[in-house]
């Protein structure tokens, strides 16, 4: 798992193909565009709980009841000698004001903690998303592979066949067999001409597969297809169950998703007690704009704290606190299930590579025997020694069985990346 996947994978083609994806893929677009927003939402947990200062001005008029308190006291009134207070009443106001919470209990910088530790695991989300995508992108190049090699072993078959079928007819000729022997025949390579369009139709769909999730539009994939029977599962060492937890993204993701929701549970619980927060002001004020520079009678300023506790209708506090709870709970066993299905995954991949070694061994000598029998059953028949369903049948279970062997082939490749995917391995 600590082997880079370039490394892992030596087929230049297949890289090439995995560079491409990881730089066009729409999916891995996207959730990067989630990462970006579980980074702001830590930026903005942050600010929450440093001072909020900033700076304003404002200017207004107002016009009071000559027989009012106010009025009657502002008629009486005289800013300089011989001056009375102008009616109405200009306000100019130039300051700074300033306010911050003080995070007491730890709320506040819980809720940046658990915002960072989520940005944490978007991170890990999007290594296990590499690793899904360079393990959907390397089956479907082997897939791609397999078929190329299935194709050509139909058209060697047809050409087989279509000499067979000459002898046949010969064979028909010298009276040595019946019409029925020159039409079954045929239809088998009827059968396998036929065979062959499936097998292209199938080869189209995994090239547009693969387009796709490289972010390309509908083409032909350049590969080495003649690569394929020479290819052989790579040995990978599992190391100790322990560095399981080290290594694979959705676990360490879900550790994380872990950690952010007990401090969530710790925001919640924090609402329940008092919150305290300091306010202040600094400026200058006066009914003229060439007032405001006359100081200290222009100057304003203000410093108060409080304190708010809630008192009754906690219903929406404690249903925060019960889902915040819930939630964690969640968390928990969603990080137990991780671990189990890692396990699940590697001591299922590792039997299953030790199973298909042994099939794919003997899968190739049933094929080294069925090719004999093929050459063997056409001499016979040549010779009137043998019937002419033997030949069939024969050509017929030495097809199936080199089908069969590319399968096979195709399933040990596969499951060589299903077991790297399983170690953690993909994403660096």
């Amino acid at each position: 798992a600590n082997v880079p996947w370039k490394e892992f994978f030596d087929d230049p083609y297949l890289v090439d193909l995995i560079d491409s994806a990881l730089a066009n893929n729409q999916e891995l677009h996207i959730l990067l565009a989630e990462m970006e927003m579980a980074n702001s939402e830590v930026l903005e947990k942050t600010g929450e709980y440093m001072p909020f200062v900033g700076i304003g001005a404002a200017t207004g008029v107002e016009k009071v009841g000559r027989y009012t308190s106010q009025g009657a006291s502002d008629a009486n009134t005289e800013i300089d000698e011989g001056r009375e207070m102008p009616d109405p009443l200009p306000d100019f106001l130039v300051g700074a004001y300033a306010s911050w919470e003080l995070d007491v209990w730890k709320k506040l910088r819980n809720a940046k903690k658990a915002a960072a530790l989520r940005y944490l695991s978007t991170i890990e989300g999007r290594n296990f998303m590499i690793t899904h995508l360079v393990a959907e992108i390397a089956q479907s190049y082997f897939e791609l592979l397999s078929l190329d090699n299935q194709l050509a072993i139909v058209q060697q078959n047809i050409k087989i066949q279509q000499n067979a079928l000459e002898i046949v007819k010969l064979q028909k000729q010298a009276a040595k067999v019946t019409e029925l022997a020159v039409i079954k025949f045929e239809a088998e390579l009827l059968k396998n001409q036929s065979l062959q369009y499936d097998i292209r139709q199938n080869i189209i769909e995994t090239e547009n597969r693969i387009n796709f999730l490289t972010g390309r539009l509908p083409g032909p994939v350049e590969r080495n297809s003649e690569a394929f029977s020479e290819m052989y599962p790579d040995t990978i060492r599992t190391g100790l169950p322990s560095q399981l937890l080290t290594k694979r993204p959705d676990i360490k993701q879900a550790e994380l998703e872990l950690a952010a929701s007990r401090l969530d549970v710790e925001v919640a619980r924090a609402s329940f007690l008092p919150q305290f927060s300091l306010t202040a002001s600094f400026g200058a004020q006066a009914f003229t704009p060439g007032y405001l520079a006359k100081l200290p009678e222009s100057l304003l300023f203000s410093l108060a704290g409080d304190m708010v506790a809630p008192l009754i209708n906690k219903r929406g506090l404690q249903a925060r606190f019960q889902i915040s709870t819930a939630r964690q709970k969640q968390a928990v066993y969603n990080y137990q299930q991780s671990i189990l299905n890692a396990y699940r995954e590697v001591t299922n991949q590792l039997a299953k590579m030790d199973n298909l070694g042994s099939k794919y061994a003997t899968k190739e000598e049933q094929v080294k025997t069925l090719n004999r029998s093929v050459s063997i059953s056409t001499s016979l028949f040549q010779s009137a020694r043998a019937d002419y369903m033997e030949v069939l049948l024969t050509q017929r279970d030495a097809l199936e069985a080199k089908m069969e062997l590319i399968e096979t082939k195709l399933e040990q490749m596969n499951s060589m990346v299903h077991l790297y995917q399983a170690l953690g391995g993909g994403w660096q």
